[in-house]
């Protein structure tokens, strides 16, 4: 597209420098990125978001290429869709050049060292989107995946922290052997201990032959559980952004009445259903032009499905109530 930035400072599309210049500079130099934590929760986050649409694609895009489909899709935001000789009916990730009347791309520049080309977008190829910006949603994965993995470390130093010891000092040798001994039965699980009256005073010195430490009042330290309450919240926030809708329901009190539930409910799907309305339109592109010689290319929402399942499940219940009368 155009090498003039300054056309456009609000809603996208936006020209395929500005994508290509957020995307490599999206990730900020920080310790996260670089863990193994990191990388755990980005692609836990990723298999999360790929789990929420579940695409009919032509039998030669299965297996692999299928996870590849996935991968470019969600990455990248977008991918075009041809065919030519060598390949046949295909799809790749692409660079995207030129505009149209509407600021839309008009050329797909595909850079494999399989295939290099320049598509005329109309003409022998055509995009499928997930998004409207040409954006893909590896910005939510990674916004969400530094906030688990900060939380990580903070939750597990805050459940070594809780297991402070007990901290006795014996004497002589003899005590604490005896106190190895009683602490090995009590941590057994024996309910009652009988111990020698010698353990208790020193013989010659009438002192106590131990000493033990305080441990303080471990409970008011504990912020375990708020650690992994806040933990949930992250995550549940993050379903709500890409259309799992589990925090509604997490969230649901005595003092929510269920307008207020299916607020939330809503809420959780209003991202998600732009993806699906930019999925919907760009494949009836891609149908149009392919479908007759190699199928339409399908899809369907998860929060469809679980709504078809309500309603299913509710008419069953008034129909049963109706019966009753």
């Amino acid at each position: 597209m155009a090498k003039n930035n300054n056309l456009f400072r609000g809603y996208a599309p936006y020209y395929y420098n500005q994508i290509q210049t957020w995307s490599g500079s999206h990730f900020p130099s920080t310790v996260q990125n670089h863990s193994a934590t990191y990388g755990f929760w980005e692609r836990s986050l990723f298999q999360r978001a790929c789990s929420i649409v579940d695409f009919d694609l032509p039998d030669n895009w299965d297996g692999p290429v299928r996870d590849f489909f996935y991968y470019c899709l969600f990455r990248f935001g977008f991918l075009c869709v041809f065919e030519n000789k060598q390949y046949g009916y295909s799809f790749q990730p692409c660079n995207l050049h030129g505009f149209d009347l509407y600021y839309q791309p008009t050329k797909a520049i595909v850079s494999n060292p399989k295939l290099s080309y320049t598509f005329k977008i109309g003409e022998n190829c055509e995009l499928i989107k997930l998004t409207p910006d040409y954006m893909g949603v590896w910005d939510i994965i990674s916004y969400y995946a530094e906030k688990l993995a900060t939380m990580d470390p903070a939750i597990n130093m805050s459940i070594i922290n809780s297991k402070l010891s007990y901290i006795l000092g014996a004497k002589t040798k003899a005590s604490a052997e005896a106190l190895k001994k009683v602490m090995d039965r009590i941590n057994s699980g024996e309910s009652t201990i009988v111990v020698d009256m010698l353990l208790k005073n020193d013989p010659q010195s009438k002192d106590n032959p131990f000493t033990a430490f305080e441990r303080g009042n471990l409970k008011n330290n504990y912020i375990t559980d708020q650690l992994i309450a806040d933990f949930n919240q992250i995550l549940n926030n993050f379903n709500a952004e890409i259309g799992v809708r589990t925090m509604a329901v997490q969230d649901k009190r005595e003092r929510m009445n269920n307008s207020e539930v299916n607020m939330k409910s809503e809420d959780c799907i209003s991202r998600a259903t732009v993806w699906k309305n930019s999925l919907q339109s760009s494949l009836d592109i891609v149908n149009r032009h392919y479908g007759e010689k190699y199928g339409d290319i399908t899809f369907k929402f998860r929060f469809d499905e679980i709504e078809k399942d309500k309603e299913e499940v509710e008419n069953v219940r008034i129909q049963d109530n109706i019966d009753r009368d």
